[in-house]
């Protein structure tokens, strides 16, 4: 994402540049380098430095306690330009980049134009310009025609959006990919796995016309799925097992719920404005008390753990500063995933790119205050709801009575047995001086005097407790053990008391919101501010605000801007969901920077398709699945991944779609994908995580016999698993809005030395041994391989190298190896493990 001096240039670009004819403005070309720069100090506060405010063009000319700033037609003169050149503006590190003050110097020395009247006065702050209201991520939703293509290649409006932008540069769309090549893109499309052999062969030998869209379906009701594309929103939620602080980095022991409940929620495809609410207001949704709560109540609470995916500190060091921090981290998760929009620029001042002024951030904040609440923190282990229903609890009760009783009677045989075998011990010693003894051992520890102190220290053999009672009493001792183990037995009988960490209100509790001074906590000032959506989310200014809900257990804020933001016209919402969904199909977004649709962010390559989508995906019921069939049934996504040079030529980034990109597995995929081969993954669902450990060499990863699927990896932010970070799996971060998709020498490394993959090729070695036959030859072993690895036979070139590969490294290994056959074997399935079309999908 562009920031600073790039960042300037590219919004100047995204403003578009004037014409020839067309003069410079301060509207449109000088007013966003000053809002970047000096409007911080000399126009967004209730004071302006040096009595000069630089808001308006007539602002300026009238200037501050130094005279004019601004000099029409003399820009020599102007002291602006002086203070810009000589750095004395702004003050600080952050300049202003030649290339703006160029831009402000050529609009003065044009006369210092404007695009229209300027009025008489201004309120308080930056507010929003009609050039800021008229950015397209601003504009109210409206459904976009379907271009006219006239075109067989078009089986969807999708295609129309995308053939009419490829036309305008002479391209055109790519042949179908052929089957075989679909059905895999698919498969690990949805699921994040590769198909079966069988699916792949009956796939291709369908010749039904609905076959693709029968796959699509049987895809679409796999569990796999919901594990798939709920790792894709856990991403943006930034979640993760621990709470990040530190180096402690404190495990979170019930994170998982909301784990699953995402992958519930994705698999059973619940609405996607449902989904958003629930993890907005769960709890709003579900009345107390919550007591005896239902799988489908628990989830509602589960749900909210959306807001408590972000870093806490207060787990090992409690701190105002701590639960500050938390409450930012929440809104910047909140608003990147939701509304696209970097609101945590507005925490300290008027973002200084996007028309959001820092009163909005507050009242933004204030739909969260009630439930995270700062002033009165609450820390994880307070943010907990027990699981017990009241059967539960009175089962508790009855256990625990019993082995009360039972451990009442094995305490009294343990005195007993002690006693007697003090008493047996205290017998020989001398008869004269048995009552000295037992008095000073039978004395209470505190209260004995310094000779009953000499006896006790001078004679250890006395001191019989529990723990050295078989020294003396072996049968005593057995007995009394035995005795134990069915008290334990017994309390083991109680149910097993579950927790879910739940974001939630105090009931009555209703803390105010006021703007701090420069960011800081401890610097409230103002009034309190209502709750409210950002006001440039509303047309012409008219944000919702949340009225106080009366006689509630929460204040409701929560719902209703969960109601408003997926009530299927919020402009911003709109289009960041569906934008979010492109992107994990294509590997890129329509915007490019999912979590930054403001001016730092992309532009989007196809903004009328966005438009449409975000229209259509309301129209489709907020169906996941239903959208997933809508991109995946066109032409856009069926097409081949095969380049041409004339596309490259002129859109070497695909940004167009002349055809489908290739893309690398994700770092859960090429993992699951080489426990699939292997034969070895565990589908298993749902759960608490598989613990991640270190090995000697302090890389971290999970155990081989634990084969699970990624997505249910303990994910430490401190501590990432080895394997996973190497491919891009997102880490210490606060969340995800697009992964990367590096080529690295770790990688590399990666696949030739680590342990899970060197375990990997071993058991995929086994297996084509296994499938192969007994004493199948080279060739055969070969083919067997590449079946398993890449669903495919090998060419026959490929089948001789690899045979020949086996024949030379089995003899190469006779020496030093037991089993120089299957050394041999592993040696290839790593080679094939590792190669570029086991890790990427055309």
């Amino acid at each position: 994402m562009p920031r600073g001096p790039a960042a300037l240039v590219a919004l100047l670009i995204a403003a578009g540049p004037a014409a020839a004819d067309e003069p410079l403005t301060f509207e449109r070309h000088v007013r966003p380098i000053l809002r970047a720069y000096c409007l911080d100090c000399h126009g967004g506060g209730e004071k302006h430095a040096g009595g000069l405010d630089l808001r308006l063009k007539r602002f300026a000319l009238a200037g501050g306690k130094d005279g004019p700033a601004v000099v029409p037609g003399d820009a020599a003169k102007s002291l602006l330009v002086e203070r810009l050149k000589s750095g004395e503006m702004p003050p600080g590190e952050k300049k202003v980049p030649a290339a703006e003050i160029a831009v402000i110097e050529k609009w003065i020395a044009g006369g210092a134009k404007t695009l229209r009247d300027e009025p008489a006065t201004l309120p308080p702050g930056l507010g929003i310009t009609a050039e800021e209201r008229a950015y397209w991520f601003y504009q109210p939703l409206t459904r976009p025609t379907p271009p006219k293509a006239n075109s067989d290649r078009v089986r969807t409006p999708i295609d129309a959006f995308v053939l009419a932008k490829l036309r305008e540069k002479g391209l055109t769309l790519s042949p179908d990919a052929d089957r075989a090549t679909l059905l895999r893109r698919a498969t690990f499309d949805l699921t994040g796995l590769p198909p079966t052999q069988q699916e792949l062969d009956a796939f291709v030998a369908d010749p039904a016309a609905d076959a693709y869209e029968k796959a699509l379906d049987r895809l679409l009701a796999s569990p796999a799925y919901g594990e798939r594309w709920g790792r894709h929103w856990l991403d943006a939620a930034g979640y993760a097992d621990s709470d990040g602080d530190g180096a402690t980095d404190t495990v979170r022991p019930y994170a998982w719920r909301y784990r699953d409940y995402v992958i519930r929620a994705v698999n059973a495809d619940t609405p996607l404005d449902r989904f958003v609410t629930e993890q907005l207001a769960g709890d709003e949704l579900l009345p107390r008390p919550w007591s005896n709560l239902t799988p489908p109540q628990i989830d509602l609470l589960a749900a909210t753990g959306f807001l408590r995916t972000a870093p806490d500190a207060t787990a090992s060091a409690n701190s105002p500063a701590n639960a500050e921090q938390v409450m930012t981290d929440v809104l910047k998760v909140v608003s990147s995933t939701l509304l696209g929009t970097s609101v945590g620029c507005a925490q300290c001042h008027d973002h200084r790119y996007d028309p959001v002024p820092q009163a909005d951030y507050f009242r933004l904040r204030a739909v969260f205050e009630p439930a995270l609440d700062p002033g009165k923190w609450r820390r994880p282990g307070e943010r907990l709801v027990s699981l017990y229903s009241d059967a539960d609890r009175a089962k508790a009760t009855a256990v625990e009575a019993e082995a009360g009783k039972m451990q009442t009677e094995l305490n009294t045989k343990q005195a007993d047995a002690v006693k007697t075998a003090f008493e047996v011990e205290l017998a020989k010693f001398p008869e004269d001086q048995r009552p000295a003894l037992k008095a000073a051992f039978e004395a209470p520890e505190a209260k004995r005097t310094p000779e009953q102190k000499k006896l006790t220290d001078g004679n250890p053999k006395l001191k019989i407790t529990p723990g050295v009672l078989y020294q003396y009493n072996q049968k005593a001792a057995d007995e009394i053990k035995a005795l134990q183990a069915k008290v334990t037995a017994k309390r083991a009988e109680r149910p097993a008391e579950g927790f879910v960490a739940v974001a939630a209100e105090v009931p009555g509790r209703v803390p105010a919101t006021k703007l701090f001074h420069r960011g800081d906590a401890r610097q409230p000032k103002g009034p309190d501010l209502a709750p409210a959506d950002l006001t440039i989310a509303a047309p012409d200014d008219k944000r919702l605000e949340i009225a106080p809900a009366a006689g509630k257990d929460t204040t409701g804020r929560r719902l209703a801007w969960a109601k408003h933001l997926t009530g299927g016209t919020h402009p911003l919402f709109g289009r960041v969901t569906a934008n979010r969904l492109w992107l994990n199909h294509f590997g890129r977004g329509i915007v490019d920077t999912p979590g930054e649709f403001g001016k730092l962010g992309q532009l989007p390559s196809h903004p009328e398709l966005l438009d449409w989508l975000a229209t259509e995906l309301p129209r489709l019921g907020w169906s996941q699945k239903k959208f997933h069939k809508l991109v995946m049934t066109s032409t856009v996504y069926r097409q081949s991944a095969a380049r041409t040079p004339a596309a490259d030529a002129v859109d070497r980034a695909n940004t167009l779609y002349a055809h489908f990109p290739v893309r690398r597995l994700e770092a859960e995929a090429v993992r699951d994908r080489m426990l699939v081969a292997a034969g070895r993954l565990d589908r298993t669902q749902f759960g608490p995580p598989i613990a991640a450990t270190e090995d000697a060499a302090g890389q971290v990863g999970v155990p081989d016999d634990k084969p699970r699927r990624s997505v249910y990896l303990q994910v430490r932010r401190s501590k990432p698993v080895a394997f996973l970070a190497a491919f891009d799996a997102p880490g210490a971060e606060l969340n995800c809005d697009r992964r990367a998709s590096t080529t690295t020498a770790p990688q590399s490394l990666m696949l030739l030395n680590s342990d899970f993959v060197r375990q990997q090729a071993r058991h995929l070695a086994v297996r084509v041994k296994a499938e192969a036959g007994s004493g199948a030859a080279p060739d055969r072993l070969a083919e067997t391989a590449w079946r398993l690895a890449y669903l495919r036979p090998p060419a026959a070139e490929e089948r001789r190298l690899g045979a020949a590969f086996l024949t030379a490294q089995t003899a190469a290994l006779a020496a030093r190896s037991k089993e120089p056959d299957l050394a041999a074997l592993t040696n290839l399935c790593q080679q094939l493990l590792a190669s570029n079309e086991f890790l990427y999908v055309d």
